[in-house]
């Protein structure tokens, strides 16, 4: 069963965002992971990374993500967290289901969240991707929400980083097709797409 603690709060609000001069989104919430690093001479901004994650599995509004992400989850409180004991993951963004988006690591650093991954012939996606992660699970639907603040996101993604093309949207299990299946196949992709893509030709 799929619990949401997240739906007893009130309604996250839902905002027009761009990304600053310190490669952070204005008008959301930062909290800095140290699970990052600089990315390598000459790499820039050239993928986005779609993912989907709830802790424990299925459940959402646990706060378990973020704990994750700044290396404070407690690994015993839940056996089917057990093999994330040591493990050091962070993404740049993290958009909760009612919407709520989080930064934990500057868009001009590498965060860790792609893990082994290939794009297009292009090993360590970590080096120039930004990795977006939705609460949510492969079998679930992605809540309107999160669709919303998702494209603000990306939208502001391709203001600032001129390399971005829709091409360059993808999702984890496309980068990783041997290891990951998220953000599974409830993540309604012609939506994501059809709404860059007339928000590129406004």
């Amino acid at each position: 069963m799929v619990s949401d603690v997240a739906a007893t709060r009130a309604p996250c609000q839902h905002r027009s965002v761009h990304v600053d001069d310190q490669h952070r989104l204005t008008g959301v919430r930062f909290v800095p992971s140290p699970n990052c690093d600089a990315r390598p001479v000459g790499c820039d901004v050239e993928l986005v990374v779609v993912h989907g994650i709830s802790l424990p599995p299925g459940e959402f509004g646990s706060g378990s993500v973020e704990q994750l992400f700044l290396n404070c989850l407690d690994c015993r409180s839940d056996p089917r967290l057990a093999d994330l004991d040591g493990v050091e993951v962070s993404a740049h963004a993290f958009i909760e289901r009612c919407g709520k988006v989080t930064q934990f690591v500057p868009f001009d650093y590498r965060a860790w969240h792609a893990g082994v991954s290939c794009h297009r012939g292009r090993h360590r996606c970590n080096d120039f991707a930004v990795g977006i992660e939705l609460e949510g699970c492969d079998h679930l639907p992605y809540d309107d929400r999160q669709y919303r603040s998702l494209i603000e996101v990306i939208t502001a993604l391709f203001s600032r980083y001129p390399r971005l093309a829709l091409a360059d949207v993808v999702g984890h299990s496309d980068i990783a097709p041997d290891r990951k299946t998220d953000p599974g196949p409830s993540f309604d992709w012609n939506r994501l797409l059809s709404s860059l893509a007339a928000r590129m030709r406004a």
